[in-house]
């Protein structure tokens, strides 16, 4: 198999599953769909990570790559595209996934930076008074935001891994129809 010279440094899937901590699981690794920078392996890949970095806060890696290895799409394609949750995009990935769940619920109030302010004022304040009595204003905050927030998430993922599938098989379509063309080209 010919190797893209950036990837030359890169152990292969052969060598990886060579590994002692892969070596149980490699039996569900060898297949070749799990490896192969196809245009269906990527998107499938893409939208995979994608659902899993926004959806889950935690193990995320993981659970991608578990459900790439069900679906027989790219492994690392699955497990790259987690990071678009990291430290730097968490906090604005989750406010907006908090103002989309405020919109699909009845009570849009909540949606609303003013009230989200005040709230966390209020949060803080408590705080302020009883250092040592954190964790119940805390969970009650997180319990006052919680279902909106869960529904943000699960219809940021839903859209967020969709575009991404879509714009992949478009983008992998126009690519090797430029190659197509720029080919003829060359042979006239």
């Amino acid at each position: 198999m010919r190797r893209h010279p950036l990837f030359k440094r890169l152990p292969s899937p052969h060598e990886l599953l060579q590994t002692r901590m892969l070596k149980p699981f490699a039996r569900y690794l060898e297949h070749h769909s799990l490896w192969q920078f196809n245009r269906r392996s990527v998107a499938g890949g893409v939208a995979i990570g994608l659902f899993f970095g926004i959806l889950v806060p935690f193990a995320q890696i993981l659970l991608s790559a578990c459900a790439a290895v069900f679906l027989r799409v790219n492994l690392p394609v699955a497990a790259f595209a987690t990071f678009i949750t990291n430290p730097f995009t968490f906090p604005a990935v989750y406010y907006f996934a908090y103002l989309v769940g405020g919109l699909f619920l009845s009570d849009g109030k909540h949606a609303h930076p003013a009230v989200i302010e005040s709230h966390i004022q209020q949060t803080l304040a408590v705080h302020e008074q009883v250092l040592s009595g954190w964790f119940a204003p805390a969970l009650d905050w997180v319990q006052s935001v919680g279902l909106q927030l869960v529904i943000g998430l699960c219809v940021l993922s839903v859209v967020t891994s969709t575009v991404g599938y879509f714009a992949v098989n478009i983008v992998w379509r126009y690519w090797v129809r430029n190659r197509w063309r720029k080919r003829r080209f060359r042979q006239r």
